[in-house]
């Protein structure tokens, strides 16, 4: 339901980020929804709007975001799941409509990330047993992530004739999880607009798009702090961007005192270590999505290098020791929330 004013002095926090609420009264209609898509709340706002527009908006996204929800899903049947099934087959075949956008997307990133960024890998995720809903408690055998990181399944292992794909390499499972909020999020925005509504922010746990102004003010977006609650950091945000964040407290388990979490390290087949969490902001959800993602594997050693050839320039990586790395963009944005602050190194 909608919820004029109902956010007055208030903190949400948004999955890997927090919105940052100024007090003080609020001439223009607001209004706030939440809708259950993705295995997440995705928290829409509306600023300037009338209540039944913003009804129908809320109406028309919970469709939207649903369907998408229910088309790419990686693990109960659907498009994502037949497409599995015709890549395992190695015969050509004619790809789902919906389906084909995330294989071509997806395929971009994992090329300019070095496949670091990698939706190929879902029988990695599977092994692990984070496609359910509670993962495992120990992890696999060593042998058989061994065995799946030898095959190296790559995004560039899935094939294009004409107007039909082909896969190459029976290894490849595709988990479009890394990015299908970063792109869900753009589409439903895209929505809006369409809609005339021209102040909103769709946000859906760590992946946050906003339009326009928050009244007479930004969007003021906490950064989740990766150890404790609240945000480490926060920035404004205005006209058209996205905020994307990744990190190892999202979905672990603890096993002999060594964390285990859910973004998986392609070239070793184990959790990418050195690396607490990663936020990106770009003009581009589902870029901002994969590179979180990409950038998260690289660690504080590669993650610059990575993100020159994803085109992001605006990144703030904080590892694992407590270290915050920064590029000089993201640098001149970022205030931080926490005392005393963090060691920072701009990297250019």
């Amino acid at each position: 339901m909608s919820a004029p004013g109902r956010l007055r002095g208030a903190r949400l926090l948004l999955g890997a980020a927090v919105l940052l609420a100024a007090c003080g009264p609020r001439p223009e209609p607001f209004h706030q929804q939440r809708i259950l898509a993705f295995g997440t709340l995705v928290d829409v706002s509306l600023w300037e709007v009338d209540e039944d527009r913003a009804e129908e908006a809320f109406h028309v996204l919970g469709q939207e975001l649903n369907w998408m929800h229910d088309a790419w899903h990686a693990w109960r049947p659907s498009a994502v799941t037949t497409l599995n099934r015709q890549l395992q087959s190695g015969e050509p075949f004619v790809p789902d409509p919906a389906t084909l956008p995330l294989v071509d997307i997806s395929t971009d990133f994992a090329l300019k990330s070095g496949h670091l960024f990698n939706p190929a890998i879902g029988k990695l995720i599977a092994l692990w047993g984070y496609q359910a809903d509670e993962p495992g408690k120990t992890p696999p055998d060593p042998a058989l992530i061994a065995d799946l990181v030898r095959q190296d399944p790559r995004m560039d292992d899935i094939r294009h004739d004409g107007s039909n794909l082909r896969g190459r390499n029976p290894a490849v499972q595709l988990d479009f999880g890394g990015f299908a909020k970063g792109y869900g999020v753009d589409r439903a925005m895209e929505r809006l607009q369409a809609m005339g509504i021209r102040n909103a922010m769709v946000a859906a746990a760590g992946d946050i798009r906003v339009i326009g102004r928050r009244g007479d003010r930004a969007w003021r977006i906490g950064i989740r702090h990766p150890r404790q609650a609240g945000a480490i950091a926060s920035l404004d945000m205005e006209g058209d961007e996205n905020i994307s964040t990744s990190g190892d407290y999202e979905r672990y388990f603890e096993y002999e005192g060594r964390r285990y979490h859910h973004i998986i390290d392609p070239r070793i087949g184990y959790p990418a270590q050195g690396t607490a969490s990663v936020t990106v902001v770009s003009h581009n959800g589902a870029l901002a999505d994969a590179a979180a993602t990409g950038l998260f594997v690289a660690g504080p050693r590669e993650w610059r290098a990575t993100a020159a050839r994803l085109g992001v320039d605006q990144v703030m990586l904080v590892a694992t020791d407590g270290t915050v790395y920064m590029t000089p963009r993201m640098a001149e944005r970022v205030r931080f929330e926490v005392t005393p602050p963090p060691v920072v190194l701009v990297v250019p």
